[in-house]
């Protein structure tokens, strides 16, 4: 399955829609990132995961993140993803967020699911222990 097919023809950027083809062209791995304002253990983890991102991207990593919000309304949800610097699902696509979400069992948040960015592919739906167990990102190729 394509990512174009699990993530829809576009996602938001901090500068607007972001076509979804061209992340696929442009990186390796895409986490597809669950989280939420009110969720204690994901305010933890997106810092984490955030200098995670930036340290891969500025290595010359092909790493994007989505952020798919499970927040309880869009302000709360646009709050969150302002500290954010990837790419998100757009909250508006509620459909889109439960089928990611069944499609890969997420039960409790925070979850990181990778995935390769040609394909669709699953890599892991424990990208948290990659984050941890990964510093350098070696499971994305440079």
């Amino acid at each position: 399955m394509a990512l174009v097919d699990l993530l829809g023809a576009k996602v938001a950027g901090k500068d607007g829609e972001v076509d979804v083809a061209a992340i696929s062209a442009e990186n390796d791995v895409v986490g597809i990132y669950f989280s939420a304002h009110w969720c204690p253990p994901c305010r933890n983890f997106t810092p984490v995961l955030g200098e995670y991102y930036t340290k891969l991207r500025g290595a010359g990593k092909k790493f994007q993140v989505v952020f798919v919000s499970s927040d309880r309304d869009e302000g709360g949800a646009g709050e969150y993803y302002s500290s954010m610097p990837w790419l998100m699902v757009p909250y508006s696509d509620r459909a889109k967020k439960d089928e990611l979400a069944s499609k890969y069992g997420v039960s409790g948040i925070p979850t990181l699911v990778l995935v390769n960015a040609k394909t669709g592919e699953l890599i892991t739906k424990d990208g948290r222990k990659v984050v941890s167990d990964d510093p350098e990102g070696n499971f994305c190729k440079a």
